[in-house]
């Protein structure tokens, strides 16, 4: 009864998982990107976006989203 509403990526509607894979395949590499530009070009917002990039690769690898 209190598992009924648990999260399931298969009761999305076809186009909201396929931008939702996408996001997944695409998320890591953009990730290894931001950091490196991190490393040349530090702005508040560059470390802000890297940290952001960094919590949804682990939501994606622990299946929270």
């Amino acid at each position: 009864m209190f598992n009924r509403w648990r999260y399931n990526k298969y009761r999305l509607p076809p186009w909201i998982r396929a931008i939702r894979d996408g996001i997944e395949l695409f998320i890591l590499p953009l990730a290894v990107f931001q950091g490196l530009r991190m490393l040349f070009f530090p702005t508040t917002f560059d470390i802000i976006l890297f940290i952001v990039m960094i919590a949804l690769y682990i939501c994606f690898l622990r299946s929270w989203i």
